[in-house]
């Protein structure tokens, strides 16, 4: 069964034909999420306009079913190499507990300052064995 999420709560309408996340075989796909509040408006500072991307992404993943704790995968897309450090020191706000898998790329893309996307699972993550290698 697949499962489409339009919207969630405090989201801006999105800006095209997609779905902020799909449901599909027990995970979450989300759409990249950019700096908008739900009144469209970005926050001037970048460590913010990085809360406002990942507080999006939380709002999705929680519509969804899931949670930013069960986030297994993350990419996130930077406009500029001098971003990676502020939005590691938020992203580490988000993900203090559960370090997600994540790839970090420097990009141009329209006039916003970064995009996050992320894979999560639905339910509880089984717990690891072996510990850490």
């Amino acid at each position: 069964m697949i499962r489409h999420i339009e919207t969630a709560p405090g989201l801006a309408p999105s800006i095209g034909p997609y779905s902020q996340a799909v449901v599909a075989n027990g995970f979450v796909f989300t759409t990249g999420q950019v700096p908008f509040g739900a009144d469209g408006v970005t926050p001037e500072a970048f460590e913010d306009q990085v809360r406002t991307c990942l507080a999006n992404l939380r709002s999705v993943l929680d519509e969804a079913g899931s949670g930013i704790d069960r986030v297994v995968k993350v990419n996130a897309y930077l406009t500029a190499p001098e971003q990676r450090e502020p939005f590691n020191r938020v992203y580490a706000e988000f993900f203090s507990e559960a370090k997600p898998a994540r790839t970090t790329v420097c990009v141009s893309i329209w006039d916003i300052s970064l995009e996050v996307e992320c894979v999560a699972v639905l339910g509880d993550l089984p717990e690891a064995k072996g510990g850490a290698a």
